[in-house]
């Protein structure tokens, strides 16, 4: 009877730990993906934004005419993104609680991207990530 318990008491904890420990692991990779998954979707209107922006010498309605359509994703559901005006974009994933801004900065006729993201464990490094 005793080794019964015991059994009994150490399947409990590997069902415990594996609750605890390796299905948030596991989650954590999933919205790792789609944090890359959403940084990758901006790239087209990165692109536009940056062309506009060089060819004028200017942010200022840099995004005005871009673009970019939801995507849904069978893993990561609905990513979005929205173009402002003065070339910023900002995207989000509400399946996993994410969001992303992608900050346009023109010097000597080139434009430079920053981003920023949270959460930031989903985040990819470039984007603020860990």
């Amino acid at each position: 009877m005793r080794t019964g318990l015991l059994v009994i008491a150490g399947l409990a904890l590997i069902g415990f730990l594996a609750v605890a420990v390796v299905l948030p692991q596991m989650e954590g990779g999933k919205a790792k993906e789609a944090g890359a998954a959403l940084v990758a979707g901006a790239e087209e209107a990165k692109a536009k934004v940056a062309a506009a922006a060089e060819k004028s010498g200017n942010l200022a309605g840099s995004g005005a005419e871009v673009k970019l359509a939801n995507k849904t994703d069978p893993k990561h559901g609905e990513l979005k993104w929205v173009v402002e005006g003065n070339g910023v974009i900002r995207g989000w994933n509400e399946k996993n609680g994410l969001e992303i801004t992608l900050k346009p900065a023109l010097a000597g006729g080139k434009v430079a991207w920053s981003c920023s993201g949270y959460t930031r464990d989903a985040m990819p490094v470039a984007c603020g990530g860990k």
